[in-house]
């Protein structure tokens, strides 16, 4: 191991496969028997994908994004002992208000699952009168509090840090349109106290490679570690047959997320296997969680395959990082402080 070090709590039981021989591109591969969540999971839901998972005790749970057969989605929770078989509620969470009412949103999707202190939190995409960002709280997993709205529509792509920078809460996002938006820049904004957003300052671009230059986004919560914000994100191209989504890396300062220190020109992961290329949206790599070891350097990446699967992947937290230096090419927009 390296003096690079991942800042987080151990987890022995993180999920994990051994790699190949050889490596084509970024030291990262597929688990063997993906996808891990295959269609028709539970009763009235035709497709889970984009889905955000964490350790939770011995165990795990996860928040997942289940399109129902009506067409609507929603988020269900769902558990496991291994993070590769996982049992779902069969009805969706019933998030309530701050005054206890049922306050359940008309459609949730994308969601991300992060832990602050002692708090869990979930962020999603959802209707606030256009798609914008919603976010609840959870101590037990049992009761889940919806919180005002972050931000105004049009907004996708949120996700928390897993801890407050300078005594705030600190968040990413991906300001967009009414529609598919066809652009997109990775911001981060601040808040004391998870009801009034501020300091909105932009992180990074698309990228000038094919696979992110139409447009990036947020992807799992960003890994502390003693070099920066190690963040798994996605990359959209455009094709005269639609959208590609891949898996890119980048690594933010860690007092200062807005600067970006390393930032990969390749994809780490793009749509190959049956799966990944064909479904409801064919060719999406789409990330929404890790698990990870800072003991073993374990690293499990879930991500949404072709807005049909949940798909498995894994590296090592010292061979990545070094993969993203290596390769790491950053312009003057990634590397300045994002406020004009």
């Amino acid at each position: 191991m390296s003096d690079i070090k991942m800042i987080v709590p151990n987890v022995p039981n993180v999920p994990w496969q051994n790699p190949p021989e050889k490596f084509t591109g970024a030291p990262i591969w597929r688990y063997n028997d993906n996808p891990i969540v295959a269609r028709n999971p539970i009763e009235g839901v035709a497709r889970i994908f984009n889905s955000a998972v964490m350790p939770y005790g011995d165990e795990f749970i996860g928040v997942f994004r289940g399109e129902q057969t009506n067409g609507i989605p929603c988020i269900y929770l769902g558990r496991s002992k291994d993070a590769i078989h996982w049992d779902f509620d069969k009805e969706k969470i019933p998030f309530e208000d701050e005054n206890g009412k049922s306050f359940i949103p008309e459609y949730a999707y994308d969601p991300r699952l992060v832990k602050v202190e002692d708090t869990y939190y979930i962020i999603w995409c959802q209707d606030f009168y256009g798609a914008a960002i919603g976010l609840a709280k959870t101590n037990d997993f049992k009761k889940f509090v919806r919180l005002e709205n972050p931000f105004l529509p049009f907004n996708r792509n949120a996700v928390l840090f897993p801890r407050k920078i300078n005594g705030n809460f600190v968040m990413l996002s991906r300001p967009s349109d009414s529609g598919h938006t066809p652009f997109g820049d990775i911001f981060v904004s601040e808040s004391p106290d998870l009801h009034y957003w501020g300091r909105h300052r932009h992180v990074m671009g698309k990228g000038k490679e094919w696979w992110e230059a139409l447009k990036i986004g947020g992807g799992a919560a960003p890994i502390e570690t003693s070099v920066g914000w190690l963040l798994f994100y996605h990359g959209v191209s455009g094709t005269c047959n639609g959208y590609v989504y891949s898996i890119g890396g980048a690594i933010l300062d860690l007092e200062n997320p807005s600067i970006v220190r390393y930032r990969c020109t390749n994809f780490l992961l793009t749509p190959e296997e049956w799966y990944e290329e064909r479904g409801f949206v064919p060719n999406v790599c789409f990330p929404c969680a890790t698990i990870h070891d800072p003991e073993s350097g374990k690293i499990a990446i879930y991500y949404g395959a072709a807005d049909s699967y949940v798909g498995l992947a894994f590296t090592k937290f010292d061979e990545i990082v070094d993969y993203i230096k290596k390769n790491s090419v950053v312009n003057s927009t990634d590397v300045e402080i994002g406020k004009r």
